[in-house]
């Protein structure tokens, strides 16, 4: 039989790196789409002319098709061209960011960013599968930090650069899709002239259209429950319960369909394997920390410390920082060593005194001290994120590869989702309270209470008591997020540590291959 260190290496050092920086650019690109448009929401609502009710669905839109669809790309990746699925994904991405971009209406702009979605779920999945094929866990260390880096980049940079195209009057709201076209284009060239990976084709096999169904379904309907639960509806009612019955139910259909394919979508099999079960449980839980404190941090800078939007997307620096310089020197540090687990776990310890030491701001705080926070924040995610990843993908057979891969990637946008909905609706909930109890003792405020309110037209007296409304409540939702962070290292303790192997995923499915595997 053929162990890893018998199989020479096909990829060499050169190919890897001008493959990473076609596919840093493609992930890059794709996690932009979705946050560039927070800042820009307000202006691209009111020229289209769309309501209130529209405004959420803008962002939703995408996310949903991008969590919902991320299984699928895995799985595709497993029987067909990984070099073809990452550019077509890549394709899908310029032709939804083309249709965003021309919108004349908030239909056809929600349907491009759709499409967006789909492209932005391939790429997400597609990249860290790539690198698994063509890089050793012992060396993927290194190039995992850098897409941390490139994620976490991606992700808190994307209000700032939204507000400044927004602020620039020369440019406007139209470049926030405009301007990833591109360097995407640039990555699709890139991919083509370096990277080269064999195709395994395996004539037995058959997509598992059905599972693929209930699985999108399923995932769909509690995403759209928990973005509207709380705004359209009670969280307790009758829509709640048919929403999460129905989620439910497909779900379950999914597992009993997953369970007896002859080749599911995701292999309940990997689930077996106690490194993957707990780093995805880790990676639902860092979702939920990432996208949960970079969403409502730009509105408690906006709201609470009346920056504009593009301070607000500066004053997200620092996060940017914590999580570029964790990722990237504990993949390195990773690489050198070949030890992971303490990384993980200190990760994990400081992903919780970030999410307490931003709990504590008020309207007062510095900028500097929400800085450090930001930054304590930053370092902890950086040095989970991709290196959850790593653990998993190191320990599960290379055929795996594609389906766990994706898998961790899914949980981690899911949890996303369905953290900031969460976390939204006990931001929406605290300030409702908090401004009926307040702004009851000053007269022409009460119209504050019920929506977001424009700082620029409010006396200052109603402005100093929204300040003090919006950081208490964003300080009760990190507070709210603590338990979930201290779960995520729970989930780490318990990963047994094991030797990062020396050959690629190829390299090992080749392996595998000849032993009849």
């Amino acid at each position: 039989m053929t162990t890893d260190a018998e199989v020479t290496p096909v990829h060499g050092r050169r190919e890897v790196v001008q493959a990473m920086w076609g596919l840093m650019m493609g992930m890059f690109v794709s996690i932009l789409a979705s946050t560039i448009v927070s800042n820009a929401l307000p202006r691209i609502v009111a020229e289209l002319k769309g309501s209130q009710s529209i405004f959420a669905w803008i962002v939703t839109a995408e996310l949903l098709a991008m969590t919902a669809t991320v299984p699928l790309w895995g799985k595709l990746a497993d029987l067909y061209s990984r070099k073809l699925l990452i550019q077509a994904s890549l394709s899908l991405f310029v032709v939804g960011s083309l249709i965003a971009g021309f919108s004349q209406n908030v239909e056809m702009l929600i349907v491009s960013r759709v499409v967006q979605g789909l492209g932005a779920g391939g790429v997400t999945a597609l990249a860290t599968i790539v690198m698994a094929a063509m890089i050793p866990p012992r060396e993927l260390g290194k190039y995992s930090g850098m897409f941390g880096a490139v994620f976490g980049v991606g992700t808190v940079a994307g209000p700032l650069i939204g507000g400044l195209l927004v602020d620039t009057s020369w440019l406007g709201w139209r470049w926030c899709f405009f301007i990833g076209i591109p360097f995407t284009l640039a990555a699709i060239y890139m991919l083509q002239r370096t990277l080269n990976l064999p195709v395994v084709r395996k004539e037995e096999t058959k997509i598992d259209y059905l599972g693929a169904f209930l699985i999108v379904s399923g995932v769909s309907t509690l995403l759209i429950w928990s973005s509207l639960a709380g705004q359209k509806f009670e969280w307790a009612s009758g829509w709640t319960a048919g929403l999460v019955s129905l989620g439910v139910l497909l779900l379950v259909a999914a597992v009993r369909v997953e369970a007896t394919a002859h080749d599911p979508i995701v292999p309940l099999s990997i689930f077996r394997n106690r490194t993957v079960s707990l780093t995805t449980v880790a990676s639902a839980l860092v979702g939920v920390a990432m996208f949960g404190g970079t969403v409502f941090l730009s509105q408690y800078f906006q709201l609470s410390l009346g920056k504009t939007p593009t301070q607000a997307g500066l004053l997200g620096l620092p996060l940017i920082f914590g999580l570029l310089i964790s990722s990237t020197v504990a993949g390195q540090l990773i690489t050198k060593f070949g030890r992971w687990k303490a990384f993980l776990v200190s990760g994990a310890v400081v992903m919780v005194g970030g999410m307490l030491l931003l709990s504590t701001i008020t309207a007062k705080t510095s900028v500097f001290m929400v800085s450090v926070h930001m930054f304590v924040l930053g370092v902890g995610v950086g040095m989970l994120m991709q290196n959850l990843v790593l653990a998993a993908q190191n320990d599960v057979p290379a055929r795996d590869l594609g389906a766990t891969t994706s898998t961790l990637t899914f949980f981690r946008s899911l949890g996303g989702a369905i953290g900031v909905s969460a976390l939204g609706a006990v931001l929406a909930n605290k300030v409702s309270s908090l401004t009926e109890e307040k702004f009851g003792a000053i007269p022409g405020a009460e119209a504050s209470a019920h929506a977001v309110p424009d700082l620029s037209v409010l006396p200052p007296e109603v402005k100093a008591v929204i300040a003090e409304i919006y950081a208490t409540a964003t300080a009760e939702i990190f507070l709210v997020g603590v338990p979930f962070a201290v779960l995520a290292l729970l989930a780490v303790l318990f990963i047994k540590e094991k030797p990062l192997k020396e050959t690629s995923g190829d390299d090992r499915l080749a392996a595998e291959m000849a032993a009849g595997h």
